[in-house]
């Protein structure tokens, strides 16, 4: 089956749109999405790249750009949304955690769903609790499991992944040593994974 690594980070605006998308975009390409959590923020860190803060004007386009986004796709987020997400670590943690145990998409889905559709932070509650709840998983074993050395030992390796083939932000789509950055460039991935060129 063809595949996609897909780069996210929750806490990433743009990524509600291919979060909220991506099952049917698997579906209707026959394409697989490996959900690969990352700390953006580092990368952002590291690579002196803050997109939005103190930029008035650009994240009042951000906000329009998404809502215009999501008519399209028929989505439905009340915007704008809290951001940055003061719990973005703790997020992309129980995120890992997921992608270990086979539930980051289900549990990323509907962290973003509270997020942008009702005004609940990622990585904070009630979202944190009621998301896992949501899923079928325990919200005190995941917390407890997701905050250990362990899990953030392989957050940290995850996100050295992403900045050592390329990835500056999120969403990202790697298809072998292709990079697409943005959800707008979903297709174009979806386009390599099944050609090997656009179009």
């Amino acid at each position: 089956m063809l595949k996609i690594d897909f780069w996210y980070s929750i806490g990433s605006t743009y990524s509600y749109l291919s979060v909220m998308r991506l099952s049917t975009v698997a579906q209707s390409s026959g394409v697989r999405f490996r959900w690969r959590p990352f700390n953006v923020r580092h990368v952002m860190v590291e690579q002196k790249n803050i997109p939005f803060k103190d930029k008035p004007v650009k994240s009042a386009y951000m906000w329009r750009d998404i809502q215009r986004r999501a008519q399209k796709y028929s989505l439905q987020p009340t915007l704008p949304a809290a951001y940055p997400l003061a719990g973005l670590v703790l997020a992309n943690l129980v995120a890992t955690l997921g992608a270990e145990e086979g539930w980051a998409e289900a549990y990323t889905r509907a962290t973003y769903q509270r997020w942008f559709e009702s005004k609940q932070p990622a990585g904070e509650e009630p979202n944190l609790s009621a998301s896992l709840a949501d899923i079928g998983q325990n919200p005190t074993r995941v917390l407890e499991e997701a905050q250990s050395s362990r899990i953030s030992d392989a957050l940290s390796s995850a996100t050295e992944k992403a900045m050592e083939i390329g990835v500056f932000g999120s969403p990202t789509f790697a298809v072998g040593d292709e990079i697409f950055w943005g959800d707008d460039r979903l297709e174009d991935a979806v386009d390599w994974a099944r050609q090997g060129r656009l179009g």
